[in-house]
């Protein structure tokens, strides 16, 4: 590994003793070997800080750090941006997996397109098992040179949210806002990020994906089961209190144009069509405003299958279409 290593593969893992080795081993058999991996156990109570300290002692390019308790997924991905040194960052999920020639592959679109802050690969969704059940199509490859553009065609394809795990430009996503501790924050990100760069989207099927109970995707929706769900994940501890998830994904929008680099007239054309959204989600905004305090943890996940193609708890599908689809690519 040379020292000024062009990526960091990010790992956040919590209590993932049962798929993080598939996860591991996909990673550190990468054809493109020159990359450092940086592990943050969110104070696992399994055997995962086990499993990672043994492969931090048999591959120098791991370096592996435990939090002295559990912050929420959300603020330890974005504790392994923190400790990234790459000029590029592939964020990963401790229970998916990567085919060998990921990194090979997306790494030259990165340096030969200066313009792409993002390229990702096309997926296919998994069992609990990792075995291969159906291709997914996530239809954002936004290479519009109109940033505008590309935030609303991405609010209104995205379905499954996982784009954020190829290769992104660590100088451009240190201009966001990160992820934040409200459900579905990756949206926000992956909104904010194309106001800084277009998304390349590799046409192999390079990422699988894995549905499993105990996944942050097996339950979605704005139902009371799915909510605490996800706040298991976000807020495992409910120390944050956090109620009205869809007004801060909405906020969020809004400060990320008001930040970004845009003209005048892009500017006014999003936040125009923010609020038009909040027009139509007008009647789920107003509810949260009577939303009392979070559920406490639930310990046993609820088995429900998954829906794998289901995007209606999205933000992005509450906003209105692009005004001309057909230019937008």
């Amino acid at each position: 590994m040379s020292a000024a290593v062009p990526i960091t593969v990010g790992l956040p893992v919590y209590n993932r003793e049962k798929y993080i080795e598939t996860s591991l081993d996909s990673l550190l058999g990468q054809t493109f070997g020159d990359f450092e991996l940086v592990i943050s156990d969110n104070a696992s109570t399994d055997r995962t800080d086990e499993i990672c300290k043994d492969y931090a002692a048999r591959d120098p390019r791991i370096r592996y750090y435990r939090n002295a308790e559990n912050q929420g997924a959300n603020r330890n991905f974005n504790r392994v941006f923190e400790l990234a040194r790459g000029k590029y960052l592939k964020w990963c999920t401790s229970d998916d997996y990567w085919a060998p020639d990921m990194l090979e592959k997306t790494l030259p679109i990165m340096e030969e397109h200066q313009d792409v802050v993002l390229c990702y690969p096309k997926t296919t969704v998994c069992d609990a098992d990792g075995m291969p059940r159906e291709p997914y199509e996530d239809n954002l490859h936004l290479m519009q040179d109109n940033p505008a553009d590309r935030f609303i065609t991405l609010l209104h394809r995205i379905g499954l949210c996982h784009q954020h795990l190829g290769l992104i430009r660590r100088e451009q996503l240190a201009r966001t806002a990160l992820l934040g501790d409200h459900t579905a924050c990756d949206l926000n990100l992956l909104a904010e990020l194309t106001l800084y760069g277009k998304f390349y989207e590799h046409p192999e099927r390079l990422f699988f994906r894995r549905m499993h109970p105990e996944s942050s995707s097996w339950r979605k929706g704005p139902s009371k089961e799915a909510i605490e769900h996800q706040l298991n994940f976000t807020d495992p501890r409910r120390t944050l209190d956090i109620r009205r998830h869809l007004w801060r994904r909405y906020l969020v929008f809004l400060s990320a144009v008001r930040r970004a680099p845009l003209g005048a007239r892009d500017r006014w054309r999003l936040y125009a069509y923010l609020v038009r959204g909040m027009i139509s989600e007008r009647d789920k905004l107003a509810s949260e405003l009577w939303t009392r305090r979070n559920p406490r943890p639930s310990r046993v996940p609820r088995k429900e299958p998954p829906a794998a193609r289901d995007s209606s708890s999205r933000s992005g599908r509450g906003l209105p279409p692009p005004q001309n689809p057909d230019a937008l690519g």
